[in-house]
Order: C-alpha cells, then structure tokens, then sequence
C-alpha cells in the first residue's frame, strides 16, 4: 500500500480546519486526501493557498492559529530546500574531484544526495552536498574515516576525559569531575523582523536544575533586568522569558548569563544490579509507551528491534546490541529542521542516517517498543572549543535507576572494553540541560507554532503578529570553563 508521507501537524491542521465545515464524512474524508495529496506532491504553493484563505476567512482563533501553522510548514520546507540542480553542480563540482552529472544520479537514487520536488522544481537540502560527504566517508572510506576520526584533538580529549571519569568513579556511580561552566548566550533578532514599537516575546535556555549532574545554577546576568520570567524546575523546559520593543532598522538583542556546576557519571556494567521491571509502576508506565510523532513504534521500528533483540531478556544487553547497531549503520549527518519532519524515527531508518536528535528519537522508540524505559535529555554539550546543541537520553534499569546514554557520540576508539563502551552507561562533565521531556508548554505559553515543536535549545522568539522563526534571528554561545584543581582540561 502507497504511503502518504504527510507531516502529523499538516495532519493535524487539515482535520481540525475541514471538520465543521464538512457536511458528512465522505466529503471530510475527500478533503483530507486532496490535501494530503497536495502536501505529498509537494504542491506548496496550493497547500499555502488554502490555508492563507482560511485565515483570512475565519473568525475562529483556534482554526487561524491551525492555518498560519500551516502557512507556516510550507515555508520552512522551502527553506531548507532552497538549493537549485544549478546550485547543487556548483557546489559539488567545488568538493568532489571529477564531478559529473551521473554521479549526482547514482547519489540521488542512493539516497545520499537528499532533494525534493516542490512545485514541480528540483529542489535540495541546504546541506546535501556535505551530508553526501559524509555518507560517502562512512560507507566508503570507512576505514580512513575512523582513522582520521580517532586522532582528532577533540576526540582524544573526550577519550581521556572519560577514561579519569572511569577511573575517578571506581565502583560508585555518582556525579564526578565537576567542571564549572559560565556561559554568556545572546539571541539577535535581525533589524526591522517586526514594525518598530512591537514588542518581541523571547524564551532562551536555561540550566535545569533537579539533575544530580548540574549543580549550583547562577544567574549572573540579564539584558532586561525590568521585565523577565524564570520558567520553574516542573516544566519540561526550562527557560528564561523576556520582552523587548523593537526599535526601526536596530537589531533587538535579548542576552543572558548564568553559570552552574557539571558533572560526568558512570555506571560500571559490571556492578550494576539489574532486576525485573516492576511493571505497574509509574515510572514503567510513563517511559515505555510512545510519544507520537517521533516517539513511536511502527512496524520497521518493531522489526528492527525485535530482530536485533531475538530472544535476550536482559534489557542491558538489548541496549547494547541496538547501540552497536546505530554504531554501524547510522551515520552522523545534518538535519532537516525537525518541524517539517512527519515521522522522525521512520525518516532515520529510511534514510540509514541522522542528527543526535533523529537518533535518539529512533533508539527511544526501538527501547519503549522492547519495555525498557528511556526518558529524553537534551541541552548542548559544552567541551572546549566544541560548544553546540545536543540531545541524548537516560535508560531506566530497575535496581540501579536512571543511566545516562549519548547514542551519536558513538564506540570510542580504545582497547579497554569500558572506555570504547563508555557513552552506553556514562556522560561525560561537558553538558548544559535544558530539557527533561519533548514538546512541553513554555512558560509562559507561546501563542504561536514554535520555531522547534518538540526540543527547545536554540530559544523561541515572537511577536503578535506571528512566529518569528530561525530565518529571522541569530544565536551565539560564548562559554569560559574552570576546572577544578586536579581536572584535566
């Protein structure tokens, strides 16, 4: 059966806005499939059309907020698909020796070289080209790949930077090398993004603060001094809110600093204790079930557990054998903008690659699915001169709790078994969280589509006139780390 790859909030807008206004079920329903065809031929333009006119049209305020969300969907696919099959030549032809039309063809029909028909053009991915690279690398040139990998600086200081974890944790696995981290982060939104005098909501990150691994949280300083919310530890997200008055042809600039205590963890998988779920619990109900759209158990994610899986009961040993699956198969590469993805654990095993996000997203699936509870965790990750967004989870085992897990960071390369298995039961002190769950309330509550419906690091900004989306303002992370006495940096 043909599949219809239509996004769940297209989905989602298309239902809400149709169902009164449809007289009976079989017009609702013809109405749904020419939409939903319109958005799987990727005829935006029509899609855009149709909920422009509703807008317009309506007084409901919840049907408006459904069709700008939809207007709003059709214009982030068109940006991260901006480039032209002109474009893409160019761009190849720069980074790969001897270029020719027949090797774009032989990626596209790969799926390396990732594109899209919109309006009936050719469109590619913003980062297509570089992706092509690295898949080229993985599956290729993997060997030299991995060799150059594992003599970079930066993954040699994470190495022996986990190796003293290890070392320092012994058989305890409580927080160790704490690191102290201030960070100065700053949200530009571009000149005249709204008629001057409007006034700019803003969300930014901010350290949560009910993690054994991130202590002693300080606020250091605020651009608007007069006017800012702190959201409460209780919120999936946690942010700092503020208000701003855009001024005409000046740049609106909201700032924060703060700073706080990290610290790595380590579970040795020798000493933990692991026993039979105890399945009635609230913990084991809230973390095995799915989260749709991206938390989600599909028939490929079923089959790709359960055969990786076969009959081992041991939920450490599942986790494990998925980790060095993802290791193997799952190579690193850019990312789509999250909102204009439908499903993103069938997206990643479709396209056999992902973000750490996408294959969080995958994994978490794969482990629900299998009974094992798995919570989301996100932030940055903040190593010295690496500084970046990131997400990573935490696994439930029953007699010794929660244990942190960073799938995209991947098998170390190392002959001590603990330190090439590190990241499946340990975190390195270089993290900032922000997140405990996905697609929470902010606080207080965005009026509009957020910018990223589901994680937030980055921030969200708006006005009343609308969303004001990634486009349309800039971020910057400035971070100083102070060691302790005795930490290596």
């Amino acid at each position: 059966m043909k599949k219809i790859h239509l996004s769940w909030l297209v989905i989602l807008i298309i239902s809400t806005i149709f169902f009164q206004e449809c007289r009976n079920k079989s017009e609702y329903n013809e109405t749904i499939k020419r939409i939903a065809a319109l958005v799987e031929e990727g005829a935006l333009e029509k899609a855009a059309m149709i909920a422009d006119s509703l807008k317009n049209a309506t007084r409901d305020d919840d049907l408006r907020w459904k069709a700008d969300s939809l207007n709003e969907i059709t214009k982030r696919i068109r940006l991260d698909f901006s480039v032209t099959q002109n474009g893409i030549d160019t761009i190849l032809g720069k980074l790969v020796q001897g270029y020719s039309e027949s090797d774009r063809k032989i990626w596209e029909e790969n799926g390396w070289l990732e594109y899209k028909i919109i309006d009936g053009e050719k469109r590619y991915f913003n980062r297509a080209a570089t992706n092509l690279i690295l898949l080229r690398n993985f599956y290729q040139n993997r060997q030299y790949r991995d060799s150059l990998t594992a003599r970079d600086p930066r993954i040699v200081f994470r190495k022996n930077h986990t190796a003293d974890i290890i070392r320092v944790s012994g058989k305890s696995p409580v927080p160790v090398m704490p690191i102290q981290i201030e960070v100065t982060y700053t949200i530009t939104v571009k000149p005249d993004a709204v008629p001057a005098g409007s006034t700019i909501r803003c969300w930014m990150p901010y350290p949560k603060e009910n993690n054994k691994r991130q202590t002693e949280v300080y606020l250091l300083g605020i651009s608007n001094e007069n006017y800012f919310l702190l959201a409460p530890d209780s919120v999936v997200h946690k942010t700092v809110y503020m208000e701003e008055k855009a001024r005409r042809g000046i740049p609106t600039v909201f700032q924060i600093a703060f700073s706080y205590f990290s610290y790595g963890q380590y579970f040795d998988p020798e000493n933990m204790k692991i026993l039979p779920y105890d399945k009635n619990s609230e913990i084991y109900r809230k973390y095995t079930r799915e989260q749709p759209p991206h938390i989600c158990f599909t028939d490929r994610v079923k089959h790709l557990a359960d055969s990786l899986a076969g009959n081992e009961s041991n939920p450490y040993e599942i986790v494990k054998r998925f980790y060095y699956w993802f290791n193997n198969n799952i190579p690193w590469a850019g990312a789509l903008e999250y909102s204009i993805i439908p499903n993103i654990p069938e997206y990643t095993l479709k396209n056999r690659r992902g973000d750490c996000g996408m294959q969080t997203f995958l994994l978490m699936s794969m482990l629900r699915y299998k009974g094992i509870p798995v919570k989301w965790q996100s932030g940055w990750m903040v190593p010295p001169q690496g500084e970046n967004l990131h997400d990573w989870c935490e696994v439930y085992y029953e007699g010794t709790g929660w244990v942190p897990l960073d799938i995209s960071y991947s098998l170390q390369y190392s002959n001590n078994q603990k330190i090439k298995e590190f990241y499946i039961t340990g975190i390195d002190s270089y993290r900032l969280i922000i997140n405990d769950d996905i697609g929470g309330k902010l606080y207080p509550e965005k009026k509009y589509l957020r910018s990223e419906p589901f994680d937030f690091q980055r921030g969200e900004v708006e006005w009343e006139g609308g969303n004001l989306y990634f486009d349309q303002w800039d971020y910057d992370i400035q971070v100083k780390i102070k060691p302790l006495p005795g930490t290596r940096i």
